[in-house]
């Protein structure tokens, strides 16, 4: 768990105060993200006439957050071990191809980086309204 890496007292290189985790008060208590209705999503989107039981549901979101765990925490090992401070972009990207398969992590990192684009494009104002501006 990236939880257990982490220490308070651990410090950041040219930061004088010790890192801390500020606790979040989330509808859950471990922290796990329930995924149900994604799953569901992309049943019917792939699959319609198709369904699937809530046991199968719950194993497919518990295999969801250990995968996401375990890159998380592949992720934080690698920006500890190049002393930074910060988690780019390309230290999940290099957690992916360790942990995963080499044409899973191919197709994982290129759809990751399409869905970030698709939502940094969605927060951008419309151009003919910066245009508007402007003048």
């Amino acid at each position: 768990m990236a939880r257990n890496i982490t220490k308070k007292n651990k410090r950041c290189r040219g930061h004088q105060k010790a890192i801390s985790k500020k606790k979040s008060h989330s509808s859950t208590e471990s922290g796990l993200r329930n995924y149900s209705l994604y799953i569901n999503r992309v049943l019917k989107e792939v699959v319609p006439q198709k369904s699937i039981s809530s046991r199968t549901i719950d194993i497919i979101n518990t295999m969801i957050n250990d995968t996401f765990e375990s890159i998380s925490t592949a992720a934080c090992n690698l920006m500890y071990y190049r002393k930074r401070c910060t988690l780019t972009p390309e230290d999940i990207e290099k957690a992916v191809y360790l942990l995963l398969p080499e044409k899973l992590a191919k197709y994982a990192v290129a759809f990751g980086k399409e869905a970030v684009q698709r939502y940094v494009r969605s927060l951008t104002p419309c151009s003919s309204f910066i245009k508007s501006w402007g003048k």
